[in-house]
């Protein structure tokens, strides 16, 4: 098994966390990242759908994602599943920060109370 230093991020959960973060208030649930991952030639680095939502749950799980499923309405009235909609929070954004990841002035987006 290999160890990584605390704190440190995959590039995968960098690259996840940058595309949240650019959803802003709107969050993204993993399809979504996914689908961006694969438009912006990183899904190479997505070997399968299991990696992303470990990633995201190991993101979620460091406090730099949270997370909340969508309301049932809205999943219904569009005819699919609920989704599981994720932001970056203000740890993440300090993360991405500090590994230069997005621009200066960047917010996170909070997740809707």
């Amino acid at each position: 098994m290999v160890y990584r230093k605390p704190g440190t991020l995959l590039p995968i959960e960098g690259d996840i966390l940058r595309v949240i973060a650019s959803n802003g208030q709107r969050g993204a649930h993993g399809f979504a990242v996914a689908k961006d991952l694969a438009g912006d030639g990183r899904a190479k680095a997505l070997l399968s759908h299991g990696t992303l939502y470990k990633a995201l749950d190991r993101l979620r799980t460091r406090g730099l994602l949270s997370a909340e499923w969508e309301e049932a309405e809205a999943a219904e009235s569009a005819g699919r599943p609920r989704r599981k909609v994720y932001w970056v929070t203000s740890a993440g954004a300090k993360v991405l920060a500090d590994a230069a990841l997005v621009q200066p002035g960047f917010h996170a987006g909070e997740s809707p109370a």
